[in-house]
């Protein structure tokens, strides 16, 4: 049986938990692009069925690639598990305990699948937000013979554009389960670090309209895909691809790649193209040439974003702009696996959406539906998370002074910042804790002070837990790491001042990593080290927020 990594144990025991504290509801477990959440799905099979043999499972999801691999790794789990496919791409349609299925194949088909007790949704930021579509009106129809029916969603990117969280508005999720970052598994080895450079060449964007929260496709190809553009994108890919054996373009439609697949050959590289129209066969045969080596370069559009696992990829470049953070994690996501020789990815982005949505560690999420592109009326400190409006140059409420606003000719992608690396790491001797009250919004956070040497500047970070939306999820979540590994019972705490008085006496990081952001600090990771008995630390045993909650809610004052 395949052996699980502590982050996706977590990440289980966690889902457990969290159905023992909420008789109804539908949580969407969060984890990152190459961290195996077809492990996930396996063992959650496996133990729902071995735990309580008259469940009945439907995994379902939009890919048939996707499907094979829940398959496979179910089967590397449970070699004898009672699995049935259904899915017209795939060729089968066979209905089990446990079904992985085409949510294309079987939205008709509710009466012919009957009882379940466990929908899994595979890539689950694709449900609509509202009463609708494919998966929520099946969904209702699977409760006409099951009212308790519950759903589980995974996805990397838990929002969707236009509509922000998978939790907001209409949703059929609840709650989010995230227990790892990006971030925190490059640091613990499980996977590889992508880097990128200044590129000299920019694709421009000027004209093309926005429909949807997206560049409308027509029009962005028509502004990427001419020949000067891509020649002069390809000759800087080759000038900067150095040993690097496995290119993967993204590209803005089929044309845009074929065009560009046939610059690369002209050049000298062996390439080809995959899209939507290549046949199953010939793509299967593109995709194993890729991987064994006899193709350097493979040009796509929008095909490989999901449900194309090959770990080796070492260089990406990214031709298609888009407004997408979804798109945009998607894209960079496929450098993120262990390489087979230790080595890291490159990316090379001519599109801007690094400069657009921030570094894979920090992305932005999408605009709701209504907000105004450009400058917003308002906005966040970065210092103490108040809402300010946007003309303000200092805050008032903790006084972080907004830097001056880039010309957008420096807008381009510094290196290393796809990852956002550049930490400082600080000795922690002791920390406080308190109170924190906005000065125009009256609300309050956590403020947390942490204190190094005497010439070490004091770090301030400040944990919005009663702010509504995605700010106070996310908030709350490092709430529940931080007084976990600090050893302290926040559902013991009744009142936010004793919370704050209780983790004040935990036990506070051995070390934080932070970044200077203006004349302030912003907090990117904590770290505890396990103590000798002796009170020195173990020699590179280390503790990081991935590994550390087990509680399942707040506290009677934070709801």
């Amino acid at each position: 049986m395949a052996e699980l990594r502590p982050y996706q144990r977590k990440t289980i025991d966690q889902l457990w938990l969290w159905f023992e504290y909420h008789a109804q509801g539908n949580p969407c477990i969060v984890l990152p692009t190459g961290s195996g959440k077809s492990h996930v799905i396996a063992e959650i099979c496996r133990e729902s069925v071995q735990s309580w043999p008259e469940t009945r499972i439907l995994l379902l999801t939009h890919q048939k690639e996707l499907i094979e691999q829940d398959a496979e790794k179910l089967l590397q789990h449970w070699p004898f598990a009672p699995l049935g496919i259904y899915s017209a791409g795939i060729g089968r349609k066979e209905l089990n305990r446990i079904t992985f299925a085409s949510i294309q194949s079987i939205h008709r088909r509710a009466d012919d699948v009957g009882y379940i007790d466990l929908v899994i949704i595979d890539e689950a930021h694709l449900v609509s937000h509202n009463d609708q579509g494919m998966y929520r009106n099946f969904l209702e129809a699977l409760r006409q013979a099951n009212p308790e029916l519950r759903v589980v969603g995974l996805t990397a990117t838990p929002w969707r554009l236009g509509h922000g969280l998978i939790t907001e508005g209409d949703a059929l999720f609840d709650d989010v389960i995230e227990v790892t970052s990006i971030a925190q598994l490059q640091r613990q080895g499980y996977l590889s670090m992508l880097r990128s450079k200044v590129t000299k060449k920019r694709l421009s964007v000027e004209g093309v309209h926005i429909r949807g929260g997206e560049y409308i496709e027509a029009e962005l190809q028509k502004a990427v895909d001419n020949r000067d553009d891509s020649e002069a994108v390809i000759d800087e890919v080759i000038a900067r691809a150095g040993s690097r054996k496995a290119w993967l373009f993204f590209c803005t439609g089929v044309e845009h790649a074929r065009h560009v697949r046939d610059i690369l050959i002209e050049k000298g590289i062996e390439a080809a193209c995959v899209t939507g129209e290549t046949p199953k066969v010939e793509r299967e045969a593109i995709l194993d040439a890729f991987k064994a080596g006899a193709i350097t370069a493979l040009t796509n559009a929008n095909v490989l974003t999901t449900g194309f696992d090959y770990p080796d990829i070492d260089l990406i470049v990214m031709m298609r702009p888009t407004m997408s953070p979804v798109l945009y994690l998607q894209m960079a996501g496929r450098g993120l696996r262990l390489k087979s020789d230790g080595g890291d990815c490159l990316v090379l982005d001519f599109a801007g959406v690094v400069a657009m949505h921030g570094p894979i560690t920090q992305v932005k999420p999408p605009r709701k539906k209504g907000e105004r592109q450009g400058v917003a009326p308002s906005k966040v400190c970065p210092q103490c998370e108040e809402i300010i409006g946007a003309g303000a140059k200092a805050c008032p409420s903790c006084g972080y002074e907004f830097p001056q606003e880039e010309h957008k000719a420096d807008w381009y992608l510094r290196d290393d910042d796809i990852s956002g690396l550049e930490n400082i790491v600080m000795q922690v001797r002791s920390w406080s804790w308190r109170l924190h009250i906005g000065k125009s919004s009256g609300k309050q956070s956590l403020e947390i002070t942490y204190y190094g040497a005497l010439s070490d500047p004091p770090i301030r970070e400040y944990l919005v837990v009663f702010h509504p939306g995605y700010a106070g999820e996310w908030a709350m979540s490092q709430l529940r790491d931080i007084s976990e590994q600090a050893g302290v019972d926040i559902m013991a705490q009744e009142t936010p001042e004793a919370l704050c008085e209780a983790m004040e006496a935990g036990r506070p990081p051995s070390e934080i990593e932070f970044r200077k952001n203006g004349k302030f600090y912003r907090v990117k990771q904590r770290i505890w080290k396990e103590e000798k008995d002796d009170g020195t630390d173990k020699s590179g045993s280390y503790f990081s927020q991935d590994e550390i909650y087990d509680g399942i809610g707040p506290g009677p004052f934070f709801l």
